[in-house]
């Protein structure tokens, strides 16, 4: 009986809507806009979610990294005593080495001093390199896949040797498609032998160049005498990470002189821990976008409400013949119900089209964006507007189903 009711009356519901066609169009317009909204933010948010996941779990499962505050997705500015902290040093990476036997393996990190760096070859110039001085361990990070030439010595490191190895865009900017090994380039004003490009990271930030400029951490001390900014990457033994740890927590407490009843004044960072973070941000994204999707599936809400209490005035003869011939308040809550859904299931269907649009433009824009439309978004956008049809069809139908049989017949 109830089967029946609502199958006969989506064939009623159709024929309705091909009668009103602009009107039925401006109607489910909100319920369209709101549903792509879904859509289209979350296959987004789950296409960057798959990309940052992955560029973080590149550092390795049994990796840390340790700053002198915490590094990452942050909600909040620093605060003035982690901006006051004191860096790393060097003697701190030493320390590590010799003291945590959960560590496999301890690399510094050394960064430039402030201002605007340069690179130069003839009269090609690349404004803005990420300029790093580091050891040869860098390349056990993954990163340092060499396209040409190599990675420098430890010999070299020792030695302050004048070589560098230099990002992917950075070669391009400089030498075009010319062979750039053996050539000498000028880092803000020093002479290096270019001896190796390095291919950019196959799990880089989507959109990001490679801009890297890598150095011997002893020529970057020479080259730079009063830069102190250090980042520690150290590799725990596998299946020791929270071990490894607590033993880098243990020593560079005592290296800073923490005491015992004050929080560390730096931080340990680990890949899950990151990711936890940049999901953080994104759970408060999402919550923008079900408010702002909310408003558009409100107004297409009230939309369907005033269009259905329309119908019912325009066919309230037709309420009046089919109760004089039998049919119940249940069947006349049917139809008009039936009608409703009928109305924005068709534009929720709409909506995801249009969502997937825009996820589909997103990822010609950003190519490297692996965007998708997640399941759970598509399934969201189809309950909504279902459910939006019952709730704000509901008073019409029963509006309609309230009318008196004999004064129904009596409408002009």
């Amino acid at each position: 009986m109830i089967r029946t009711a609502f199958t006969s009356g989506i064939p009623l519901a159709l024929s309705t809507l091909r009668a009103h066609k602009l009107r039925s169009a401006l109607t489910v317009l909100g319920v369209v806009i709101g549903t792509g909204t879904i859509i289209g933010v979350g296959s987004i948010i789950a296409g960057l979610d798959g990309a940052i996941t992955n560029i973080v779990r590149s550092f390795g499962t049994n990796s840390l990294i340790v700053y002198k505050f915490p590094i990452g997705f942050r909600t909040s500015n620093l605060s003035a005593e982690e901006r006051a902290r004191k860096p790393l040093t060097y003697a701190n990476a030493l320390a590590l080495k010799e003291n945590c036997p959960s560590v496999s393996s301890v690399s510094p990190y050394l960064f430039p001093g402030g201002g605007i760096h340069r690179v130069r070859y003839k009269g090609n110039d690349y404004f803005g390199p990420e300029i790093g001085g580091t050891e040869p361990g860098y390349t056990s990070s993954g990163n340092a896949d060499l396209r040409v030439g190599r990675f420098f010595t430890e010999f070299e490191n020792i030695h302050r040797s004048p070589v560098v190895v230099v990002g992917e865009d950075v070669a391009r900017g400089l030498f075009s498609e010319q062979d750039p090994t053996g050539k000498f380039i000028e880092v803000d004003g020093h002479s290096f032998e270019l001896i190796g490009v390095m291919n950019r990271p196959s799990n880089a930030f989507p959109g990001s160049q490679d801009s890297r400029v890598m150095l011997p951490y002893f020529t970057m001390r020479k080259m730079f005498p009063n830069a102190e900014e250090h980042m520690l990457v150290i590799g725990a033994i596998e299946g020791k990470l929270a071990a490894a740890q607590d033993e880098v927590r243990s020593v560079l407490r005592v290296q800073r002189r923490v005491p015992f009843n004050q929080p560390d004044n730096f931080a340990i960072s680990t890949a899950e821990q990151m990711i936890e973070d940049f999901r953080r941000i994104t759970a408060t994204v999402a919550v923008v976008m079900v408010v702002l999707s909310s408003i558009g599936l409100l107004v297409g809400g009230i939309g369907v409400m005033n269009i259905m209490l329309v119908s019912v005035t325009e066919r309230t003869r037709e309420i009046g013949i089919r109760k004089a011939i039998g049919a119940k308040r249940f069947d006349i809550v049917a139809q008009f119900l039936t009608e409703a859904v009928v109305l924005t299931s068709i534009g929720g269907f709409v909506g995801i089209v249009f969502g997937w649009s825009v996820s589909l433009i997103a990822r010609l824009v950003f190519p490297s964006l692996p965007t998708l439309v997640p399941m759970w978004a598509a399934m969201t956008g189809i309950i909504v507007s279902v459910g939006i049809g019952l709730f704000f069809g509901i008073w019409p139908a029963a509006k309609a189903a309230r009318l008196d049989p004999v004064e129904a017949l009596r409408y002009e």
